[in-house]
């Protein structure tokens, strides 16, 4: 592997690394602390809809993109992103968790509107310097930053916040972003063939245009139904783990630490994988493993919870979901229109958020009322769902054309 190309997989990794450090704190750990403060499973997820920014963040995708006509461009998007980012999330620790509540929420959506606009710029920016045959192994750089950040944001900084409190945890965070920002300030960005001729100016609305595409609909169901089978589980494994008798440390040892190394570890052989087979060949054994996960935690209610059983499970959930993201991530750059990268992979992730965010919501309502192993049947429905009707919404072809 050449410099130039370990250069580029470095910069990709820690910018998503600075994005997702905060972000999976704010997702993942406030709701072990309101479960242990009693506050109800339908509750915990409501408080998913922080993440409404990635959601409406095709909103003002295009104008990153017709602001930005070289790399150079998006890496400004993504340098006074990121900073406003840091600047808002230690403003956050100067605040009380009990008694600043609805305040802490607002800068969350606030700090996550300047992650989103980081991520479209970031994501052109990784379309643009990558090579087509370098796409796969950098979406396994996309995957293992974020399940870095997510490692440090749930398990590490769940710790930290258990020894030393809430203002010096805000305070690192902050930190943790500036730091990953270095690399992409110091990467030095080839002049040669960098102005992209788009052909015509990108429009506000060009997001909608996207779904005028021959064939996108069946592409657009995939995207959305892609993680159904295992969302469900990995919203509420934490409060699970609550109620089965654990406390926050280790929560943040078992899942936060041990399950997202295990994604960190399934990336690269997934985007090896990828790179060898191809999007066409590869695309059902994702489904199937998200079905298999699904199957794991469903009969994991059933047994008496041994720790060694706990432990398989946070590694077959986090390693599944691991590798179906870097396929998600594969496949959706292969579908970009020329000067609206940021735009369509954007839209494309936005689905998948959606979808997500969605279940993740029912998720808690669902195991309110019926259980934990209610929960993880629905999913194994989901799973089986997908598989049934993905040879009528994978097109071959479309594929097949994207990949000449």
């Amino acid at each position: 592997m050449k410099k130039n190309e370990l250069n580029k997989y470095g910069t990709l990794l820690s910018l998503y690394l600075a994005q997702s450090i905060p972000m999976s704190f704010f997702s993942t750990v406030i709701p072990v602390i309101m479960r242990m403060e009693n506050y109800s499973l339908e509750s915990i997820g409501y408080i998913q809809l922080i993440k409404l920014p990635w959601i409406l963040k095709l909103l003002w995708a295009p104008l990153v993109d017709f602001t930005s006509k070289t790399k150079a461009q998006y890496r400004r998007w993504i340098l006074a992103s990121e900073v406003f980012y840091a600047m808002v999330i230690v403003s956050i620790g100067s605040l009380n968790l009990a008694t600043d509540f609805i305040t802490i929420i607002v800068l969350m959506v606030i700090a996550f509107t300047a992650s989103a606009t980081q991520d479209i710029a970031t994501d052109a920016f990784a379309i643009l310097v990558l090579k087509k045959e370098e796409r796969s192994l950098g979406n396994s750089m996309q995957s293992a930053g974020s399940f870095i950040g997510t490692m440090l944001g749930s398990g590490v900084l769940l710790i930290i916040y258990h020894y030393w409190g809430w203002q010096m945890l805000l305070h690192s965070l902050g930190a943790f972003v500036l730091l990953a920002l270095i690399p992409v300030t110091l990467y030095k960005v080839r002049k040669d063939k960098e102005t992209r001729s788009t052909g015509k100016k990108v429009s506000p609305l060009d997001f909608a245009y996207f779904f005028k595409q021959k064939k996108i609909g069946g592409h657009v169901l995939l995207l959305f139904l892609f993680y159904s089978g295992i969302i469900g589980i990995l919203t509420m494994v934490k409060p699970y783990f609550v109620d089965l008798g654990y406390d926050v440390k280790k929560i943040g040892v078992i899942s936060g630490i041990f399950g997202t190394a295990c994604g960190v570890a399934m990336t690269i052989p997934a985007g090896m994988f990828l790179r060898r087979r191809g999007i066409v060949r590869s695309v059902w054994y994702f489904p199937v493993l998200n079905l298999l996960v699904a199957v794991y935690f469903f009969g994991l209610t059933f047994t008496n919870h041994q720790l060694i059983l706990i432990y398989i499970g946070v590694a077959l959930l986090w390693g599944a979901y691991a590798m179906a993201s870097v396929f998600v991530y594969t496949m959706s750059m292969q579908v970009v229109r020329k000067g609206r990268e940021g735009t369509d992979f954007t839209i494309q992730i936005v689905i998948t958020h959606l979808s997500s965010l969605v279940i993740a919501i029912m998720s808690g309502k669902i195991a309110d009322a019926i259980g934990y192993r209610g929960l993880f049947g629905i999913e194994i429905a989901l799973s089986v769902i997908l598989l049934l009707l993905l040879p009528f919404i994978f097109n071959v072809s479309f594929y097949e054309r994207e990949e000449e």
